[in-house]
């Protein structure tokens, strides 16, 4: 989809697009780093990715610059590899609150993976920026950490 933008023509991302509902689960994480393995761990068995090292250890290097998470109870760690041709998203909704040193300092229940090529980074800020406007709708957040199931997930995403 084409929108312009103060006269310049922009491609527009839809978050759904890059959804899978077998890339969402519902865990129980205890720390950070607990969470983004099952999450790489995920996308390893749904065939995203080949091997899960590269993609851990990217992401918490990308951590130790600085935090991914935002804020409102959400995390969006992410990297950005060679090996990658396409973007993807896994998402990780936690029964409780784990420590991800936030923003707001508050703990995280809604992490949003994000990994793809590293020499796509207009289509990247795109996925980051409408990820990030979807998830300010409080509303949105209550409804995913209490949706039943996967599906429900993504079709909370429809429309951006």
């Amino acid at each position: 989809m084409l929108n312009l933008l103060f006269g310049k023509e922009e491609l527009m991302v839809t978050i759904s697009h890059y959804l899978d509902p077998k890339m969402i689960i519902f865990l129980n994480g205890k720390s950070r780093d607990d969470v983004i393995k099952s999450l790489v761990d995920t996308l390893v068995k749904e065939r995203k990715v080949d091997h899960n090292e590269s993609l851990f250890d990217a992401i918490i290097e990308r951590e130790k610059i600085v935090t991914t998470g935002i804020g409102m109870g959400v995390a969006i760690p992410h990297a950005k590899l060679q090996e990658y041709d396409d973007f993807f998203i896994a998402v990780g909704i936690l029964d409780k609150g784990v420590d991800w040193d936030a923003l707001d300092n508050n703990p995280v229940r809604l992490v949003f993976l994000i990994g793809g090529p590293d020499d796509k980074q207009t289509e990247y800020l795109q996925i980051l920026s409408s990820l990030t406007l979807a998830l300010k709708d409080e509303e949105r957040r209550k409804k995913i950490l209490n949706a039943k199931s996967p599906e429900e997930v993504v079709k909370l995403f429809e429309g951006f």
